[in-house]
């Protein structure tokens, strides 16, 4: 009797040890590990951007001027590439040190590095609507103040070039995962009416559940270009 006891004991201490191992894992590990991907992502970025406003006689290092060569024809801008970082978002609200890479898609593995751009929405600044993905927990926490976020509330993006200011209209709205409305170009919940240039965040609820999303729905307010500094909601 006493060898069955002590066995269980020790399978009870072994079972909990896992347990606080796993917890461990969850909040502290992953934490971790999503903010050097995410940190990475932004250096990424850039250095991207960085390199691209470097002029080409520069970048060879010549002083002559170039003659002028005929303007090219306006192309359409290239798509994101799946699971590749192409902005970075800011929300003071959530505090002013508060800045995620938002990456194309809403693969399992690309939200582990940052925020995710629903594949088939609205490019960022475009006519329709430019909608994302975050994980309320866990990688991270990036959307863990979520429920916080109110009208009239700044959501700020920079693509490299231009600075675009989103204003919250309407959320958070809680809503089923199967409730896909929420990121058409007209979210009919949103009390948009007609074509816009929209933003639609996404995340899970309960904090530590999936069963449900909050969602809120923000328009483009202004844009401003990179090279003109800041925009006045990232300006304390």
């Amino acid at each position: 009797m006493r060898v069955v006891v002590r066995t269980v004991s020790e399978l009870c201490i072994t079972v909990g040890a896992l347990i606080v191992l796993f917890v461990v894992y969850v909040l502290f590990w992953t934490g971790v590990r999503a903010d050097g991907a995410m940190d990475h992502q932004i250096d990424v970025l850039q250095d991207r951007w960085a390199r691209q406003s470097v002029p080409s006689s520069a970048a060879a290092g010549t002083s002559a001027s170039p003659a002028p060569a005929p303007a090219p024809a306006p192309k359409s801008p290239a798509p994101y590439a799946a699971g590749r970082a192409f902005a970075i978002m800011y929300i003071p609200r959530l505090g002013f040190t508060w800045n995620k890479p938002v990456l194309e898609g809403t693969a399992v593995d690309t939200l582990k590095k940052g925020l995710g751009h629903y594949a088939g929405t609205a490019r960022l600044g475009q006519r329709g609507n430019f909608a994302v993905a975050g994980h309320r927990r866990t990688y991270g926490d990036p959307f863990k103040d979520f429920p916080r976020l109110r009208r009239g509330d700044a959501v700020v993006l920079t693509d490299g070039t231009t600075w675009f200011t989103y204003r919250i209209d309407k959320g958070p709205y809680k809503t089923v995962p199967a409730d896909v409305e929420v990121i058409d170009p007209v979210p009919r919940k949103s009390g948009y009416t007609r074509e816009g240039r929209y933003l639609t965040l996404t995340t899970c609820d309960p904090e530590w559940g999936h069963s449900h999303r909050l969602i809120v729905w923000a328009h483009l307010d202004s844009t401003r270009p990179v090279e003109a500094g800041r925009p006045g909601a990232l300006r304390r």
